[in-house]
């Protein structure tokens, strides 16, 4: 220790932990807290002894003549910057998966915590001023139970319900290891004296988590890069936008938005509240905004010849589209809206329109697609697309002939307007991406590859392990589907292949057979002459030979059948 030549200090971040067991006092009706003079007093939680016994050393780190000090910073729960603890809470509200976020145990306990860029802001004002006390408690003003955190962070960023559940389930769950859960379980209401009187801190989150929600909920989805992903995809029917719109949700994990699912849903709700028999949730002023509603929507069919007027449509989709689920993870509009006037209902801001203000450009909302690609084919292309497909197939996406090539004409009509649905978000600024279809792909890879280039990667937390299980199991399908055919390709090569050879060998084997036969054929006349009129010489001749034997036979028989053939 006194080998340092200079002042040195070491700072031991811990936790509130450690004062976990300190009897409470009278919490309702008492202001006198645990404070930094009292922490000799601390009772650490049994798990963070360990942590206790080095705060302890710490703090007799060095004396009077020692160039080394020891401080102990004794922090709460961080948030904030993605979450740790209460990363779990933040996700499942994001997610929406569940309709209530689960709270694990009676949730009454006090919690407290600190913000991270305000736990970094007190070790450097420990550094920078060197305080005379050696423990310093690092918590903000909140005196929020567990139940009350996780209320306000479902409220802001999810289904805005929560559920208790027992505390054994949280490990079951996979929601939080054991250890978590022991932060979780802490009741203590703490009061940081030193670093609001001596320290100079620049709060990021003075009053608490639940007080600044909706910056920590900025925060925590621009730290994970949890982004909304909005597209829009128009075009003339039979093009392909509801399988590209369904694919594309598949891929980037987003809701799809069809507008006629969207207006039969909001009548079923609609619906569903009315028939209710014990409307214990409902007041009766809610219940006759819901019957003016369904009877200003009834009104509007019998006129429309059961289709609702823009306004009211525009109405819905607003509310769907500035849902948390698709305010969250992003949707993919497909087919709607259809004409300029009905994108300026849906996505401008008439507050803002009727204001005196030079500039003639709707006002961006936040549920504005940000992508926007128009797929088109030639009606040739089309036509022939819709004449393929099987009768009750085109009855049910109303392709029969009078009513696609109805649509058709109209979409057409459409696009040459003065205004078109285009035009309007190019003068938003968001300029659409074209996107020609020429080739009959069932599964749109040409089409989806342009997208997704443009769009980018996905922007959640990807896929769940159970949908991650089934992406698996789907592509190991494929995987074994495309094995197999190859392999039935190459099966039916070598199976031709073997044919071929077979047939080659049995041609070879016939030409053979019929060059022989010709051959035969050719020689049965020389045959015959030779034994009639060269044999018998010869075998006279060879017979004479055998009697002389002459010195020379061949020339012998030369001479002997030459002189034959003089006489005959």
């Amino acid at each position: 220790m006194g080998s340092f030549k200079a002042q040195k200090m070491f700072i031991l971040i811990s936790t509130v932990m450690t004062w976990a067991l300190i009897k409470p006092q009278n919490w309702e009706g008492s202001d006198i807290m645990p404070m930094e003079k009292k922490y000799r007093r601390r009772i650490p939680h049994p798990s963070f002894k360990p942590h206790n016994n080095l705060e302890t050393l710490v703090l007799k780190l060095g004396d009077r003549k020692s160039k080394l000090r020891g401080f102990v910073v004794a922090a709460g729960l961080q948030y904030g910057k993605g979450e740790n603890l209460f990363h779990y809470f933040f996700k499942e509200s994001w997610l929406m998966h569940l309709p209530e976020i689960p709270i694990f145990g009676l949730g009454v306990n006090y919690i407290p915590t600190i913000h991270v860029c305000d736990l970094a802001g007190v070790i450097q004002n420990l550094i920078e001023l060197k305080p005379k006390s050696k423990y310093i408690l690092a918590v903000d003003d909140s005196k929020n139970t567990l139940e009350y955190f996780v209320k306000r962070i479902s409220d802001v960023l999810g289904p805005g319900k929560i559920k208790k559940v027992p505390e054994q389930e949280a490990v079951t769950m996979n929601a939080f290891k054991p250890e978590e859960l022991e932060y979780l379980s802490i009741d203590l209401r703490l009061d940081a004296f030193l670093i609001k009187d001596s320290f100079n801190l620049r709060w990021v989150s003075e009053a608490g988590m639940v007080e600044n929600m909706e910056k920590i909920v900025k925060e925590y989805s621009d730290t994970r890069q949890l982004l909304p992903v909005r597209i829009c995809l128009v075009g003339p029917p039979a093009v392909g936008k509801t399988t590209v719109a369904e694919k594309l949700c598949a891929h980037y994990g987003l809701h799809y938005i069809a507008v006629k699912e969207v207006i039969n849903e909001k009548i079923t709700q609609l619906r569903e509240i009315m028939n209710r028999t014990n409307p214990e949730n409902d007041s009766e002023e809610e219940v006759e905004v819901v019957r003016k509603q369904l009877e200003n929507m009834n009104k509007s069919m019998e006129m429309n010849a059961g289709q609702l007027d823009d306004h009211q449509v525009a109405d819905i989709l607003q509310k769907k589209l500035s849902s948390k689920p698709c305010m969250n993870q992003g949707f993919v509009l497909d087919g709607f809206p259809e004409t300029y006037e009905q994108a300026k209902m849906i996505f401008s801001d008439e507050d803002n329109e009727r204001q005196d203000s030079p500039s003639k450009v709707p006002a961006y909302h936040k549920m504005t697609p940000e992508h926007i690609f128009a797929l088109d084919a030639s009606d040739e292309f089309l036509t022939k697309r819709v004449q393929g497909l099987p009768e009750g197939v085109a009855k049910e996406k109303h392709y029969t002939q009078d009513k696609f090539l109805h649509r058709l004409a109209r979409y057409r009509q459409l696009s040459d307007l003065q205004e078109t649905l285009l035009e309007y978000f190019s003068e938003i600024e968001i300029l659409p991406g074209y996107i020609e279809v020429n080739t009959d792909d069932p599964e749109y890879l040409e089409v989806l590859n342009m997208i997704t280039e443009m769009v980018g990667t996905p922007k959640n937390y990807g896929f769940s392990p159970k949908q991650q299980e089934e992406k698996d199991r789907r592509q190991e399908e494929r995987r074994k589907q495309r094995l197999a055919a190859e392999m039935a390709e190459k099966n039916t090569t070598l199976a031709k292949m073997a044919a071929q050879y077979e047939e080659w060998q049995k041609n070879l084997w016939e030409v053979k057979r019929q060059e022989e036969e010709q051959l035969e054929a050719r020689a049965f006349p020389l045959r015959n002459y030779l034994m009639k009129y060269v044999m018998p010489s010869l075998t006279e001749a060879m017979l004479e030979c055998s009697k002389i034997k002459p010195e020379d036979p061949v020339d012998f028989l030369a001479e002997h059948l030459l002189r034959h053939s003089q006489h005959d």
